[in-house]
């Protein structure tokens, strides 16, 4: 079998695995019929890492790209970046290198305004995934609005979680279905 697996560029255990059927795998027969895996690709090492990496990680079976960041606490986008010899980061095969960057910067400590304008629902915590927009959405009030009763949220593009809003009266106008006539 050693040499049905390196003339088809596998391993021998992954030959032998995908052969229960073979009792002993070193006594074979003409008749014998093999179950050839899929070879692996040739692991795929990058030449050099930028500057500032954390250092190097060998995929291991199982591994996705975003499991990878989120274990060495860094960006999905900056581990994909970091790493221009994977040219698709949805398919890692085990052996490829990654280059892992440095860790992401710590946000910034919680904001919290002093106090909210007067007529407000009340205050909110930004959780993980949310934004101005969205969270605006959920509560029945404008974008412009929610930023208005946020001045302490310098930039409305960049909110954490654990940041604390004020969210306005509802600016919603309920619509009946049903037109006013005129006589």
């Amino acid at each position: 079998m050693f040499l049905i697996a390196q003339r088809f560029g596998v391993s021998l255990d992954a030959l032998i695995a995908a052969n229960p059927q073979i009792p002993d795998p070193n006594v074979i027969f003409p008749c014998d019929v093999l179950c050839v895996p899929e070879s692996q690709p040739p692991c795929r090492i990058p030449a050099s890492c930028p500057p500032g990496f954390q250092g190097r990680y060998t995929v291991q079976p199982g591994d996705t790209m975003f499991f990878i960041a989120q274990r060495f606490g860094v960006s999905l986008n900056a581990l994909i970046a970091a790493n221009p010899h994977i040219t698709n980061p949805a398919i890692i095969f085990p052996c490829d290198v990654l280059c892992v960057p440095g860790p992401m910067p710590p946000p910034p400590p919680c904001r919290i305004p002093a106090s909210c304008p007067p007529g407000f629902q009340g205050r909110y915590t930004v959780q993980p995934g949310d934004t101005m927009f969205f969270i605006a959405q959920r509560f029945g009030v404008s974008l412009d609005a929610l930023i208005a009763a946020n001045p302490h949220i310098t930039n409305p593009n960049l909110i954490f979680p654990c940041d604390v809003l004020c969210v306005p009266e509802t600016d919603e106008v309920v619509l009946t279905g049903e037109e006013d006539e005129e006589e």
